[in-house]
């Protein structure tokens, strides 16, 4: 069983940053990949970044070039650097993992509200 805890989210004018950070604990070794969502009311959860085993990471466009996910294996932790905030980076964010445990299993943090004000 493995359980993720996100913090770090808050209130923060357009063009602030924040860093988020989510904690994993339980088994989490074969792990495959980390990741941030975040969503909206009313839309569906996107994805924003991902970081795969072999250290290989990947942004949504709308977030290109101003976010930024690093993972500190010894803590478990993964973190999002996100600068140059905008109000449509509004959200609730929630940290994802997916290892192999005889089979693939993903797990979900409870997510992180980010407000940007203009």
């Amino acid at each position: 069983q493995v359980q993720l805890v996100e913090s770090g989210g808050g209130s923060v004018q357009a063009g602030g940053s924040l860093r988020l950070t989510c904690n994993a604990t339980g088994t989490t070794f074969n792990t495959i990949s980390m990741c941030w969502y975040r969503q909206t009311p009313g839309d569906q959860r996107e994805l924003v970044a991902s970081y795969s085993s072999g250290g290989i990471k990947k942004y949504g466009d709308p977030v290109m070039g101003r976010f930024t996910i690093t993972i500190d294996i010894i803590k478990n932790t993964a973190y999002l650097q996100m600068n140059t905030l905008t109000v449509y980076d509004t959200a609730a964010y929630y940290c994802n993992i997916a290892l192999i445990d005889s089979i693939l299993r993903t797990y979900w943090g409870q997510g992180t509200q980010v407000t940007v004000s203009s």
